[in-house]
């Protein structure tokens, strides 16, 4: 999943989950993993993210 940051730069994060997992649940994930750490924050709009499924 790519979250777009204040910084205009956009951060990869793997989120591992269920087949069943809502895109909200992966977003939610995603935003609190890169919120906890020193990179600038990303913007929390759900419509921003990219979500793409890996097998």
């Amino acid at each position: 999943m790519a979250l777009p940051a204040v910084d205009g730069r956009q951060y990869v994060y793997r989120v591992d989950a269920p087949v069943e997992a809502l895109p909200a649940d992966l977003f939610w994930d995603a935003w609190h993993c890169h919120d906890e750490s020193t990179l600038p924050r990303a913007w929390d709009v759900f419509d921003a993210a990219v979500i793409r499924r890996v097998d």
